[in-house]
């Protein structure tokens, strides 16, 4: 175990200094540009959106774009926003949390790419819709192989490795809080991953809208009643954060690349933006307009990073003993809050992991389903994919933590490079889809509809066809 431990570090090493945090950068300042600063300029549009995708009237046997986000959302918000956070302060140090930021704020406007590209190339199928980088690899690269590849990975990394990941949390955090058996736990897991998951992407929307939403509000009050009485240390910790990102002693001591890097990864696992995974809830979404979905999920990198991860990394710092106390994970976030609030931030910390983790089990087997179904539409391989997700989920409970994550730092970085490339050659649908969206908007239709016919060269799409040309086919 030590020497595959040792292959995947080394490999992880060259992947992400080498070859990820160049394309991260590179492809999220290009977007910004290419779609004139659209996580700013549209913000205020994407909580109208979010707000009228949540009180819109829900149609049978279809997925509101409001459950789309919770799915995607349910999936970026998990262990990576409360262990992930408190791992990289302390391999990282503080400036980690500034790199984590800005890889956000550049990375939500390939998250609007990817998202609206996926909207463009969806497929309609019996449960709705769905899609992502393998459909829009398939039908705008005109590539089976290269779409096979990112399904195997995508599968892999989400249904497996980052599950694994989620419930060794779950059962860390409650056995720091209540001292049950880890083993115990995971089989409580498993069997409630097992009733949700056996009821298709319906049953996933339904949960993810219930308990996302809940808890992200609970999470983020308590992080701010923890600010509120540390309201004077808080210039302090913004200082701290900023002196440690373009700190002349992380420089002289060699930190600074490393710092870097802990902060890009620990983000890319927290909000995925570019990664790829998103873009497969969000092709579920049934909308008028593809640019709408890539803006909402565009919002869900700033609500995760921003907002959610901030709260983790506020409550860590103000913790005198973050960097002493010799925890990680969720040990150091739980020891932290209660050091805040008492004994209670152990128990409320572990309920928060639970429920949070447990949504991204759902949000990560949805994607998972979405590209096995890309690669076979047999459902006894559906149905034996769901057993491995299941049984992953019972091994991640008792599983070694640092291999588990530097597994997931592997295949999320396989993943990216092939779903970054695809955006970079794709992405000229996305900047069109926006102009026309944007036209739409100055000519005071309230909401946009999209016509692909409009677009020159997109030819190769299931949806999205005036019903003219439909009728024609």
């Amino acid at each position: 175990m030590e020497l595959l431990n040792n292959l995947v570090l080394s490999f992880n090493d060259f992947l992400w200094s080498k070859v990820l945090i160049v394309m991260l950068i590179v492809l999220g300042l290009y977007f910004t540009f290419r779609t004139k600063f659209v996580q700013f300029r549209y913000f205020g549009e994407m909580f109208r959106l979010l707000g009228d995708g949540a009180k819109g009237e829900k149609k049978e046997g279809a997925v509101s774009s409001f459950q789309a986000f919770c799915i995607s959302t349910a999936s970026r918000v998990g262990t990576g926003n409360i262990a992930g956070i408190a791992m990289a302060v302390v391999a990282g140090g503080p400036g980690s949390v500034f790199w984590m930021w800005l890889i956000a704020l550049i990375g939500s406007a390939s998250s609007f790419v990817e998202s609206t590209l996926a909207q463009i190339f969806k497929i309609k199928d019996g449960e709705g819709f769905r899609g992502g980088p393998a459909y829009y690899i398939e039908q705008g690269l005109g590539s089976k192989k290269m779409g096979m590849l990112f399904s195997i990975l995508i599968t892999i990394c989400f249904g497996f490795v980052f599950n694994a990941v989620q419930s060794n949390t779950i059962t860390a955090a409650f056995n720091n809080a209540f001292g049950i058996d880890k083993f115990v736990i995971g089989v409580v897991i498993a069997i409630l991953t097992a009733l949700v998951i056996f009821g298709g992407v319906h049953r996933v929307a339904k949960v993810s809208e219930i308990i996302v939403p809940v808890l992200a509000v609970m999470y983020i009050l308590v992080a701010l009643f923890v600010v509120a009485i540390n309201i004077t240390e808080i210039p302090g910790v913004i200082l701290t954060i900023f002196e440690s990102a373009f700190g002349f002693r992380e420089m002289a001591v060699g930190s600074m690349s490393g710092m870097i890097l802990v902060g890009i990864k620990r983000g890319l696992f927290s909000n995925e933006a570019g990664m790829g995974s998103a873009p497969n809830a969000a092709a579920t979404a049934d909308t008028t307009h593809p640019v709408k979905q890539g803006l909402i999920q565009s919002l869900g990198v700033f609500t995760d990073t921003i907002v959610i991860c901030s709260c983790t990394a506020f409550i860590v710092l103000l913790y005198p003993g973050y960097s002493t106390a010799g925890l990680d994970g969720i040990q150091l976030t739980q020891a932290a809050l209660s050091s805040h609030i008492g004994s209670i931030g152990y128990v409320f910390l572990a309920i928060c992991i639970l429920l949070f983790a447990f949504s991204s089990i759902v949000g990560n087997y949805y994607y998972g389903q979405s590209n096995i179904e890309f690669m076979s539409n047999n459902k006894t391989v559906l149905n034996v994919f769901r057993a491995l997700v299941v049984c992953m989920v019972l091994f991640g409970s008792v599983a070694t933590v640092e291999i588990v994550w530097n597994l997931a730092d592997l295949f999320m970085g396989l993943m990216a490079i092939i779903n970054l490339i695809a955006i970079a050659l794709l992405g000229k649908y996305a900047f069109i889809a926006l102009q026309d969206y944007t036209a739409q908007k100055k000519a005071g239709i309230k909401e946009p509809v999209f016509d692909a016919s409009n677009i020159k060269g997109l030819e190769n799409i299931e949806h999205w066809r005036d019903d003219r040309e439909e009728k024609a086919m």
